[in-house]
Formats: C-alpha cells, structure tokens, sequence
C-alpha cells in the first residue's frame, strides 16, 4: 500500500534557515542558506531565521552568534526574530502529549549495541519493535529510556522539487524512530517537525543529506493532525575524495572578508550560472542579480565536486 502526500495549495510562502550552533558556517551551509533564500524571495514569501540549539553536547560556544554575523555580513535578512529551539521546549512537550494520548510513542530501553546485536549486518538500522509492548513508564524505568514514534507499515511518498518522486516505508525500512533520546534530548525529527508545523513552513529548501529524515518529518507531521511542507533537497557539496564537506570533515570557516566571493560558489554550485564579474560586485548587487536570475529548475539532483579555494 502507497500513500501519497499531497501539500493543499494557496498556503502563503514561509521559507526557513535552520543551523545547528555546532561550529561555524561553511560553504555547505551557505549554499543550503542561498538556495532556500533565492526560493523564498522568488516566491515573495517570508523567510525565518532558527537556530536549533537543542544538541548541548555537541554545540561549540559562541557559535549562534558566530552563524549571526556571517549571515548579516553575507547581505541575508531574515523575516521576524530569530528563533531557538531552546527556547520551544513547550511546544515540543505539547506534541508529546498529543502523541501520548492516541498511543502513537512508547518508552524504550534499547541500546544501540542491543538493537545492532538483532540486525543481521550488526548495525544499528532498523529498530525491531523490541519495547513495543513492553508498557514501560519513560523516565521512571531504573535504566535509561527514549520515546519512540509508532510506526504503520505503509509506503509513504512525496514529489521532492529537486530530487523527484521519493517512496520510503518507514516500518521496515528504519522502523519506530526516536522523538526523544535515552540522555533527554528532543531528538532532530521531533524538534524540526514541531517548529515547521507551528511556524507555517510551507517550503523547506536544505541539502539532501536531510533526505532520509524526511519521510519521518512528514509521518510525525501527520499523525498530529498538521500540514506538512514541501520539500527541496539540494545536492551536497563534495571534496576532491568525494566525501561531504562537513564540520566533522574539517571544511572552512566561512570567512568574513568578500563574501561575494563564497557567494558567487554557492550560486555557481546551485547551476545558475553566474556571470564571472559577479564575484567581484558589492553585496547588495549580488543579491540584486541572483533574485532576478534564481531558477529552481537549474539545480542540479546529483552531488558536484567543486574546488574550495577562493574563486
């Protein structure tokens, strides 16, 4: 059985820019930024600014300040306040409520070595519904326990704008997945899935290593009754080895200094073709060049490897 989403149209633009506060913003960062802020300008629509701060172990002092500055040096302006996932923490609980009145999440005590041990590559993939019927009480069991989401087996699909028509059956392929962590934490799914719904995103532009989170974003969505968005993953950027560049891959800092530079990557890299004088022009002309030229259409689906070093 295939379920299809299919988003209600004449909902009015919100576009969004969502990084975590776990180091400083590099050129995949800039080009998700770019891309998601070309979207939202083509669109005449709003584009919000979230700082998903609700990762504390991993995330670097000074570091939301830090992705503040180089936003506002980078000729970005955002629509309203900023926002923190720190500070939602109620609308998060609320959901959880929800959930827990329909019987929709269950506490769970499995560790990932337990449930890597019941999957035969010995990773820890797919979650095999061990606690599922086990009634335990969350935060009151003497081990440590995650909320997990319950899980139909259907395939769920969505019309991607870039990557195209995408299936998944969350059951079988990842099964229940987490909304909250054995430390405490609100996991990812759970956070941004809240925050896209309350604040009316209706299209979220981001990179397609975001893909695979997608489908449990649009489930959890559902279940709560709510309108998911529309989706645009756009390719990640590659080193010369093909890995993505990444905070954990060591990729640059965005520096400070010509930003019209790191502009004129992103926008190359996004397929638009930018004239190479570009590179050279004042921010605001840049800004005026790429929302008169954005075209979704010319993204390309597939990962490019480009050089880092300045144009």
């Amino acid at each position: 059985m295939t379920e299809r989403y299919m988003q209600p149209d004449k909902r009015p633009y919100i576009g969004r820019f969502a990084p975590s506060p776990t180091g400083p913003l590099h050129l995949g960062s800039l080009i998700a930024a770019v891309g998601s802020y070309l979207q939202a300008r083509s669109h005449q629509g709003r584009w919000l600014l979230r700082i998903e701060d609700i990762d504390p172990p991993r995330e670097a002092p000074g570091a939301a300040s830090a992705i503040l500055k180089i936003l506002d040096a980078y000729g970005f302006e955002w629509d309203g306040p900023v926002t923190y996932q720190s500070q939602r923490y109620d609308f998060y609980e609320n959901a959880l409520h929800q959930l827990r009145s329909r019987d929709y999440i269950y506490a769970c005590d499995c560790s990932r070595k337990k449930i890597a041990e019941t999957n035969a590559n010995g990773k820890p993939q797919r979650y095999p519904g061990t606690c599922r019927n086990k009634e335990l009480l969350h935060k009151q069991n003497l081990l440590p326990s995650s909320l997990r989401m319950r899980t139909k087996n259907i395939t769920l699909s969505f019309n991607d704008l870039v990557q195209g028509v995408i299936r998944h059956n969350i059951y079988q392929e990842k099964g229940d997945f987490i909304l909250v962590r054995r430390d405490g934490f609100y996991a990812y799914a759970l956070a941004v899935s809240i925050d896209d719904m309350q604040q009316g995103i209706s299209e979220v532009v981001r990179g397609n290593d975001l893909l695979t989170t997608t489908m449990c974003q649009i489930y959890l969505i559902q279940q709560l009754d709510g309108i998911a968005p529309d989706y645009a993953h756009l390719p990640v950027v590659t080193d010369t080895k093909g890995n993505k560049l990444s905070k954990q891959t060591g990729a640059a800092p965005l520096p400070l200094l010509q930003p019209t530079k790191q502009l004129y990557q992103a926008l190359h890299f996004l397929g638009q073709s930018p004239p190479l004088e570009l590179a050279g022009a004042t921010v605001a002309e840049f800004w005026q060049w790429a929302q008169q030229n954005w075209q979704l259409k010319r993204v390309s689906a597939k990962p490019i490897n480009i050089p880092t070093q300045p144009v």
